[in-house]
């Protein structure tokens, strides 16, 4: 890979970017059919569960069939296999998604800018741009 442009490692800043904004599309997804009641906690934590659900659809279908999310996509960078297969696939895309649920996977990185997640599914997150 190369150190700096296009095809290198993303920076832990672009990844948590892309991150955030794939929140937020779920978190919108989800308002269209449960309204958010900040007032009542029942409410938001059901909210909050449906919205979690609705990330991880978007994260593992986006990822696993085009190799980006759209919050990757706003910002750039997209996953890729380290044997070059074209598909991140399903599968990887959900181990990515879990891993990433639990936080600490997929914020240890080592020297080569790769997550604890990258180096348990074979991937790497690259700059598109």
């Amino acid at each position: 890979m190369p150190e700096s442009g296009v095809g290198s490692a993303a920076s832990g800043g672009a990844r948590l970017l892309g991150l955030v904004v794939d929140l937020v599309i779920a978190a919108l997804v989800t308002a269209i059919f449960l309204h958010p009641n900040l007032q009542d906690p029942v409410a938001m934590q059901n909210f909050n569960l449906w919205s979690g659900g609705v990330w991880a659809i978007i994260s593992v279908v986006s990822a696993g069939f085009f190799g980006f999310t759209p919050g990757m996509g706003v910002v750039g960078i997209r996953v890729a296999r380290l044997d070059g297969a074209a598909l991140v696939g399903p599968l990887r895309a959900l181990v990515r998604a879990v891993l990433t649920f639990v936080i600490i996977p997929a914020a240890v990185r080592n020297a080569d800018g790769r997550s604890w997640l990258d180096r348990l599914t074979g991937t790497v997150v690259i700059r598109m741009r």
